[in-house]
């Protein structure tokens, strides 16, 4: 069998979370958080008694001839190509590398003291934290429908921790939880009641964990409570989702029962006539199938522009004169700048507009463009500061000194959030069976 072949990458230390936040648990814990995806394995190792132990790594191309697995954390940058495999042979490689003597962070799966893993969809059911069982799994997956390019993955990503790391307990934290707070007349749709009231099809959201992380860091820069501050968050990327923070309540947002709603994404269309379904099953004779594929797979960014769904290059196409391109980028600011005034609305009183996501913390021009025309809601943008801020590795004010309503770029860390929330759903956790290594 092939072996894993390593690039040599210098080595640098792994830094501690930009914003400042510190994990907060009864006793010591180290956390691992799974991201698992339909190709791609990413994972987070937190110490809460040493945050600069911090590791993180991704496996990406999963199921093809050379999956990747990268990793940073203490130990140095670690690069690997491995055999071709699966799910089951990524978490394999994920356990060799967070216990290789050197750089590793553990001896032994068992002293990992809790898994959290991202979940998309919970439904109405799940809104806190949650200690998985095999009934959980099973309603997890049962909400598949809802996230149907997540929630199956999820579950798979699940079973393969429970296999991996045996003796510690796993906590599903969900991307909707946050909007839990959303009051009914902003959830429901304008749907007869009983397909609310029987089947759940309401506004969900998602994102949560990012919108949570990054207004409590903006609050902790800021030297403000969170609890105290409407907030409208901006999370730009592939996929894409605004939402209204009324002092630590989440109280509106852009996605809804799936998260195909709301803004343009990368592959995904956003808002769209309710009426357009049954267009395309008449006059262009697709099935449900078909068009489910056609609005989260080949519309959005991609679809308008012909070229991508990265930002990157529709920037870089619109810059060279291409005018769908051109479009393509007007058309993503557009829906930005119109729920930001719709938000606006819905707090009566702005203090904080927050860009994170891979768009809204490295792409300027998104920024500027999203925000034209905004001076009559306090939102005051700095152009230097805006052009000079690329928000990976911290905090950056992009409003003026003197603008009513700051702006800022906070670089998201969704998986801190997780850990945070699975240390709160595993108090108190098991003590660890086998000692620390030395880190």
């Amino acid at each position: 069998m092939p072996q894993p072949t390593q690039a040599n990458i210098p080595r640098t230390p792994a830094a501690p979370a930009p914003c400042g936040l510190r994990l907060h648990s009864q006793a010591p814990a180290q956390v691992l958080v799974i991201n698992c995806g339909s190709s791609s394995l990413k994972y987070s190792f937190f110490d809460t008694r040493n945050d600069r132990r911090t590791t993180r790594g991704q496996v990406e191309r999963i199921g093809s001839a050379h999956p990747q697995l990268v990793q940073r954390g203490p130990g140095g940058d670690i690069q690997l190509t491995l055999p071709p495999g699966g799910h089951h042979e990524a978490f394999d490689a994920m356990l060799r590398e967070l216990s290789a003597p050197g750089s590793g962070v553990i001896q032994h799966p068992s002293q990992i003291g809790a898994i959290g893993h991202r979940v998309v969809h919970g439904g109405a059911h799940f809104t806190e934290p949650t200690l998985i069982t095999d009934t959980v799994m099973a309603e997890i997956k049962a909400l598949a429908p809802l996230a149907p390019l997540h929630n199956s993955v999820n579950v798979a990503g699940i079973r393969e921790a429970r296999r991996a790391f045996s003796t510690a307990p796993q906590v599903a934290v969900f991307d909707t939880a946050f909007h839990r707070t959303i009051p009914d007349h902003a959830s429901i749709y304008g749907l007869p009641y009983e397909f609310f009231q029987q089947h759940g099809v309401r506004r969900y959201g998602f994102h949560g964990t990012s919108h949570a992380y990054v207004c409590r860091a903006a609050a902790h820069y800021l030297g403000r409570r969170w609890d105290q501050l409407r907030i409208i968050s901006c999370h730009l990327g592939n996929g894409a989702s605004l939402c209204a923070v009324d002092r630590g309540r989440s109280v509106d947002t852009t996605m809804g029962l799936t998260p195909g709603e709301g803004l343009i994404m990368g592959t995904r269309c956003g808002d769209l006539d309710s009426g357009a379904f049954a267009y395309l099953e008449r006059a262009v004779g697709l099935n449900a199938a078909q068009i489910d594929e056609l609005l989260n797979q080949r519309s959005g960014l991609l679809g308008l522009s012909g070229i991508s769904g990265d930002m990157r290059e529709i920037e870089a196409a619109a810059a060279a004169g291409n005018p769908r391109a051109r479009l393509a980028h007007e058309a993503f600011c557009y829906r930005v700048r119109k729920y930001l005034g719709a938000f606006f609305a819905v707090l009566g009183v702005l203090d904080l507009v927050i860009f994170t996501g891979g768009i809204g913390q490295g792409r300027a021009g998104v920024r500027s463009r999203s925000l034209q025309g905004l001076h009559s809601l306090g939102i005051h943008l700095d152009a230097r500061r805006n052009r000079d801020t690329h928000g990976f590795d911290r905090i950056t004010r992009i409003s003026t000194t003197h603008s009513p309503v700051t702006v800022l770029v906070v670089p998201t860390d969704e998986e801190w959030m997780i850990a945070q929330e699975t240390l709160r759903a595993c108090r108190p956790l098991p003590a660890p069976r086998h000692r620390s290594s030395p880190g």
